[in-house]
């Protein structure tokens, strides 16, 4: 079988399909050369002394990993000088990161977690690196945090590298979704899974039990179905998978279907939910979606929710789309 790399995939998608151009194509190959360089950081781990917690907090209030950090500063370095950019926004940082201005300034914004499921870190679980490309706004000279909050829709890539026993890219420009397995030995990305699709049905969820006391009515009565099996309303067994790192279990479901929820509870209702918009639930929506499944938030698609600040956070469901639909439409009742 011929290999086909990651350049030569985006080069004849462009050719075919006319949504990948040059500069865009550029991007996506630095911010898959970061992902690289983040999973040799990651493989390394205690040896490479980049394990452990720093004393600081990120602006989300969470204990920053030195991995966090580290991850968040190769991208930000391999980013800074192509050209294609005209800012970053990182979940680890207060505000924009504006391109410097000895370099050209670019047409798209890229933002990202630079390395989800921190917790997992120091136990060797998979965790992985979410981004999304945007477009700036016409005849924007200066960015703004302003320029970023776009809703999901208008994101022209989204993607996810994750660090597990293989490291592999999980990608989208709008035309489906496509995988690429790191060749440690060549070091190159290449494609192994094409046109990837979730299953519509599914006998699988993933969320944190140890919050259901915290839950609103919809997601207890949802859950508690699921629980009850073949005896119960649903009328069939379902088995519970929970990873805590949304790349590793929204790459579960890419690969054999589920349901993934991170929903808003009661413990503070000034925050609906816990998940990002822009840095997490916008890019693994529009993958999801591009492998036919779906992303809400309870309420209405995910894809469809204005921004209104960069750090806004929202409940999650996503997945395959029968159980979506089901806990979405519990919400509304």
């Amino acid at each position: 079988m011929k290999r086909i790399s990651l350049t030569q995939y985006l080069v004849e998608e462009q050719r075919l399909h006319s949504t990948i151009p040059a500069e865009l194509r550029l991007l996506i190959e630095v911010v898959a050369r970061s992902c690289k360089t983040i999973s040799h950081s990651v493989g390394k781990g205690a040896l490479g002394d980049v394990l452990g917690a720093l004393e600081t907090e990120n602006v989300q209030g969470e204990v920053q990993k030195k991995l966090d950090v580290i991850s968040n500063e190769i991208l930000l370095e391999a980013n800074e000088w192509g050209g294609h950019l005209a800012a970053m926004a990182s979940e680890e940082m207060e505000t924009i990161h504006r391109i410097p201005n000895r370099y050209p300034m670019g047409e798209y914004l890229l933002v990202f977690d630079p390395l989800d499921g921190s917790s997992n870190i120091d136990v060797n679980v998979s965790i992985g690196t979410i981004f999304s490309v945007l477009k700036a706004p016409e005849g924007m000279v200066d960015p703004s945090e302003q320029d970023f909050l776009q809703p999901g829709s208008k994101q022209v890539a989204a993607g996810y590298a994750v660090y597990g026993p293989q490291t592999q890219l999980v990608l989208t420009t709008g035309n489906g979704v496509n995988c690429f397995t790191l060749d440690r030995e060549m070091g190159s990305w290449v494609l192994t899974q094409r046109g990837m699709q979730i299953p519509a049905a599914t006998k699988e969820f993933a969320i944190n039990m140890s919050n259901a006391r915290h839950w609103h009515a919809p997601v207890t009565r949802y859950v508690d179905e699921l629980l009850a099996g073949e005896t119960g309303p649903r009328g069939k067994n379902f088995n519970m998978r929970w990873i805590a790192s949304m790349v590793a279990d929204v790459h579960r479901i890419l690969n054999r279907g589920g349901v993934f929820m991170y929903p808003a509870d009661l413990r503070d209702p000034s925050q609906p939910g816990k998940l990002r918009l822009m840095y997490e639930a916008n890019p693994m929506a529009m993958i999801v979606e591009q492998a036919g499944g779906a992303a809400t938030d309870g309420q209405q698609r995910i894809l469809d929710i204005q921004p209104s600040k960069l750090h806004q956070r929202v409940p999650v469901f996503l997945g395959s789309r029968d159980e979506v639909a089901v806990v979405t439409g519990y919400h509304a009742q």
